[in-house]
């Protein structure tokens, strides 16, 4: 259990033909989702994308900020950053 809560930094696509987790572009870890860019519902899918790779309940995961941008910042709060950072994928994206 992590005492303070683990922020990332996103690089969200939506209306993806697939929801993934890309890789990491420098520090900024970029996700696709399927869901639109419209009444929430690529943020709804960027948390639920997240807390299931991490292996969270959707609860643990929310956007911060960015919730009308395609940067956005995620703050997981049960899990410290080193943990995070081990489950999600490593590769690089160019």
């Amino acid at each position: 259990m992590a005492s303070e809560p683990c922020r990332l930094q996103l690089k969200v696509v939506p209306s993806s033909s697939w929801d993934a987790i890309v890789g990491w572009l420098g520090k900024v870890l970029k996700v696709k989702v399927m869901a639109p860019p419209e009444k929430g519902l690529a943020n709804g899918a960027v948390e639920a994308l997240l807390a299931k790779a991490l292996g969270l309940s959707s609860k643990s995961v929310s956007i911060v900020s960015g919730h009308s941008s395609p940067t956005k910042t995620v703050e997981i709060t049960i899990m410290c950053q080193s943990d995070v950072l081990r489950l999600l994928p490593a590769a690089s994206v160019k």
